[in-house]
């Protein structure tokens, strides 16, 4: 693949997920969260599992042996993550949620380096306060004197948990080498569903009747950000290192924010301030130590190997 296709697939990629915000936003006024997540995550097994089958072969003894760290990773990242997400979605705008979710690849850099051990250099630890300064700055509408109340939006603080199940996703699934990435989803995804199984049966998911729009919305997820953003970043990584890809993840907000506006969402000073604030504290921390010590002059073994 020639570079400037990967680019391209990158740039998809994040158009599809920030689709999901968008869609998210609507649907939630007729389904619930855990109705959305499950219906998302249903649908999108029926792509999911071909694909694996198709592309990776997997080896399902070994995926066997693995169903705890799956169930784990689909507790937390299929479950934990989109439920905070689409509850977030009913208290804040689609915009608000994805400069937030902003902060999430520093976030990750952080824990791993507590949690995994893995450096950090102090230009990386620069760089997440600067990313946590911004999304304070939009969590308190460019007023941080505000930081002393507790009138927060409660849509805001979702998101704030939605980031944090997805890092401990992500750091999970660092862990999880011998199972290939669309199967470890899949299967993942599978148990997911069959633990959510219960609590949709025994409660309402749906607000009021649904209409035309959420049901496109539904499938939309899961089609587009659940297997189609996953497939154009993996084929992307081939040509185009994580820390570049990494990068992208900042056209998110940037492309929720520009579909939002014209669905008629506003975007404030505060929120342009911030988001500015994080993308270049994210830029900061996705350079990895290496590459910093490398630039001073120095050897950096982690780059020669």
């Amino acid at each position: 693949m020639s570079k400037s296709m990967a680019w391209l697939f990158l740039i998809l990629a994040n158009v599809f997920w920030a689709g999901n915000y968008i869609f998210g936003k609507f649907v939630t006024a007729e389904v619930s969260p855990l109705g959305i997540t499950f219906a998302r995550w249903l649908l999108a097994l029926f792509l999911l599992f071909p694909l694996a089958l198709w592309i990776e072969k997997p080896d399902w003894r070994q995926v066997k042996k693995a169903w705890l760290p799956l169930a784990v990773l689909g507790l937390t990242g299929a479950i934990g993550y989109n439920i905070t997400l689409y509850a977030a979605l009913k208290f804040t705008t689609a915009t608000n949620a994805a400069l937030v979710n902003a902060l999430n690849p520093a976030l990750i850099v952080l824990c791993s380096a507590f949690l995994l051990r893995e450096r950090m250099a102090k230009a990386q630890i620069g760089g997440f306060l600067l990313s946590l300064i911004g999304v304070l700055f939009i969590l308190t509408q460019g007023s941080l004197s505000r930081l002393l109340s507790t009138d927060y939006n409660k849509g805001d603080l979702l998101m704030l948990a939605a980031i944090s199940s997805w890092t401990l996703y992500s750091l999970l699934i660092k862990k999880l080498t011998n199972i290939p990435p669309i199967t470890a989803t899949a299967v993942s995804s599978l148990i997911a569903v069959f633990m959510m199984l219960p609590f949709v049966a025994s409660s309402p998911v749906f607000i009021q009747p649904i209409g035309t729009r959420s049901v496109i919305g539904i499938v939309y997820m899961a089609v587009f950000p659940s297997v189609g953003s996953y497939l154009l970043w993996n084929f992307s990584l081939r040509t185009v290192s994580a820390s570049q890809a990494g990068i992208t993840l900042n056209l998110i907000p940037v492309f929720t924010a520009l579909i939002g506006i014209t669905i008629g969402e506003q975007v404030t000073v505060a929120q342009i301030l911030g988001g500015l604030l994080v993308f270049a504290g994210v830029t900061l921390t996705s350079v990895s130590p290496g590459r910093w010590r490398l630039s001073r002059g120095k050897r950096s073994e982690s780059l020669l190997r």
